[in-house]
């Protein structure tokens, strides 16, 4: 695309200055990393995001969904080329739910027990099998904590097919997307709050500015806003690389009895290539395209040369194990890192997604935690942009989602080094081909050294139910600080009952401020569709639940509503109330009495709740004033 002088976002420059709230102080780092940008082509938009990926793409999305329009960029030549990311999981859709994207994504996606239902540890794809488990919801003692903690459904879809829909649903929402566009560098002045970025056009071999108030950096683990922001990184030591081989091979021949997405392939009988020690075979669609994903042993040096593609054909086939034909699609190679920015903003200039948190794909975290970013983010910006909450507000951003940056990191290396439990029992460990065929065949054997083997391997594999069934890690996020008012609270958060005992694997919905809106199904005294407690939340707006005995938190909410300039939506759920408590689940998790409050922001997190009616209008108006000013950035809660 040439460069050219117009306005994306349909704002002139006055129009923009007067409308947008800006944070003093933007331009520490950015401005020292970069002199002011020469006079040139302008581009103006209200909201630049660097990168079309999962985290990129979904803001653009979010945003969209509150009016706001701008410019996505992307340094790629288009969408996702291969299939990286591909679990997608209940919190983040959720999130896209939201916007009416996930029955979409559901027909897209392959779905529960047809495709998903194990995990598998073998030999090769057509031959023996060491052990399996339950997968993804599959096992028969978890299916109802997922049932429960949601009404989505988690489902396997690959990037591929998951970022051209977010692009598109973006492009109609008012997101012009430019690929081919490298970002070089960007100023900021401190003085008018705009942020000038200098653009280079790979179509064109030209360079052009972006000029904007909001600057996203979504571009990855090589991000060049973080770099430029230099955002502290803390960054554990490297667990190696991992190779990536995208196939195409009809395998639907040897799924019947191995039906699931995930296959670990190990053969310590055999010598092996040191570029491919073991790996995973993963459905990509099912059951004619794969990625076999390659572990290299201890001795692998990248440096004597790239193995041969004739020997990365010869592993393949030594995985599948059978004569099928495969044809290799693309060979690709990525670091198991473990590394989480330390904060994610500076000013109006915001990171989020792979930038600021990288971490290997095991228990399936990486493109949903990126989507949850952005949903955290977008409802802030859109609330402050139209001048609805305080620039304070934009802080919590990266108050709240921080530390679920450093959890998730945390635990999918975990998750990697929980597996050097699997490989020991298997005899995967050893150098010595013969120290190895020994340990195999003393998994068979009828002697205490067996046994011990046995019990070992069965240990092991049941723990990876934190990796394929971590409903907690995934669900349990719970937020701190501004954005969530706990004055009223009598004693601090902690998780409960199962929680308590492993926050990894189960989910107790909450709502203490800071928790997820937990999932209810609702309907209406005269049956009809039912809908969920998370179908009635979100949308941009601010909702209050309560129950019989609390009609005056609706005139409340509507005189703060109008007060505030803030949407407030009023539901009571209950006996022949606005909606029917039909199984009565929210009875036990609403947390408050019929007559209290629940109040839920617009990422459907509790902000705060009250666990009765007051004495009056005025006074439950006056609370909720009170809570809503402190939430949006007008009054400290502590003052």
């Amino acid at each position: 695309m040439a460069p050219y002088n117009t306005n994306d976002s349909g704002m002139t420059r006055s129009e923009g200055a007067k409308e947008t709230p800006v944070i003093s102080g933007i331009a520490t780092t950015a401005q020292r990393n970069c002199s002011a940008p020469a006079p040139g082509h302008v581009v103006d938009t209200e909201f630049l995001i660097v990168g079309a990926g999962p985290a990129g793409a979904a803001l653009a999305c979010f945003l969209g969904s509150h009016g706001l329009k701008g410019i996505m960029i992307s340094n790629a030549p288009g969408t996702a080329n291969t299939p990286r990311a591909h679990i997608t999981n209940m919190a983040a859709l959720e999130c896209l739910r939201d916007i009416d994207l996930y029955d979409e994504l559901k027909k897209l996606g392959s779905t529960g027990s047809d495709h998903m239902q194990h995990t598998r540890w073998c030999h090769s794809m057509a031959g023996e099998e060491y052990a399996r488990i339950h997968s993804w919801g599959n096992d028969p003692r978890r299916k109802g904590d997922y049932e429960l903690a949601s009404p989505c459904e988690p489902f396997d879809l690959p990037q591929t097919i998951l970022e051209p829909v977010l692009v598109r649903h973006a492009a109609l929402k008012g997101f012009k997307c430019r690929f081919d566009s490298t970002l070089v560098s960007f100023f900021s002045d401190s003085k008018t709050g705009l942020i000038t970025a200098n653009i280079h056009d790979k179509m064109t071999s030209k360079e052009y500015q972006i000029q904007t108030r909001y600057l996203f950096g979504a571009d990855g683990a090589r991000s060049q806003v973080v770099k430029q922001l230099n955002l502290p990184l803390v960054v554990q030591p490297g667990q190696g690389i991992a190779i990536n081989v995208l196939v195409k091979a009809d395998l639907s021949h040897l799924v019947k009895n191995r039906t699931g997405n995930l296959h670990w392939v190990m053969q310590p009988d055999r010598e092996h290539p040191d570029f491919g020690w073991m790996g995973i075979v993963r459905m990509v669609k099912p059951w004619n395209e794969w990625m076999f994903i390659l572990f290299p042993d201890r001795n692998y040096d990248r440096s004597q040369g790239k193995p041969s593609k004739k020997a990365y054909q010869r592993r393949v086939q030594e995985f599948i194990g059978d004569d099928t034909p495969a044809e290799i699609l693309d060979i690709s190679t990525w670091y198991i890192n473990e590394i989480v920015a330390e904060k994610y903003s500076e000013g109006n200039i915001f990171c989020l997604g792979d930038a600021v948190h990288r971490h290997p794909p095991l228990n399936g975290l990486g493109s949903n935690t990126c989507i949850q970013d952005a949903f955290n983010l977008a409802w802030k910006v859109a609330y402050v942009h139209k001048g609805l909450a305080s620039p304070s507000l934009l802080s919590t951003y990266s108050i709240e989602r921080q530390p679920v940056g450093y959890s998730i990191i945390t635990r999918a290396n975990q998750a990697y080094r929980d597996h050097f439990l699997v490989w020991k029992a298997l005899g995967m460990l050893p150098p010595d081909l013969s120290a190895r065929k020994k340990s195999l065949e003393e998994l068979k054997s009828a002697t205490p050294e067996g046994s011990n083997r046995r019990r070992a391997l069965h240990a092991a594999i049941k723990h990876t139910s934190h990796e394929f069934h971590g409903l907690g890690v995934e669900m349990n996020q719970h937020y701190d600080g501004q954005g969530v008012y706990t004055d009223d609270e009598p004693n601090p958060y902690a998780p409960s009952r199962r929680a308590a005992e492993d926050s990894i694997l189960f989910h107790e919905p909450s709502t203490y401020p800071g928790s997820r809106l937990p999932h209810v199904w609702l309907n209406t005294a005269i049956p009809g569709e039912p809908i969920s407690t998370v179908d009635i939340a979100g949308h941009g707006s601010f909702v209050l639940l309560s129950g019989i005995g609390g009609g005056r938190w609706k005139k409340a909410a509507e005189n703060v509503a109008e007060k505030l300039k803030v949407p407030i939506q009023v539901h009571y759920i209950g006996f022949r109330q606005d909606w029917e408590d039909v199984y009565f689940e929210w009875e036990n998790l609403r947390g408050v009495e019929e007559s209290g409050a629940v109040l839920v922001r617009p990422d459907r997190f509790v902000a705060w709740r009250a666990p009765a009616v007051l004495k009056d209008t005025e006074a439950c108006a006056s609370k909720l004033l009170t809570v809503m000013r402190t939430i949006l950035g007008y009054l400290d809660a502590k003052s």
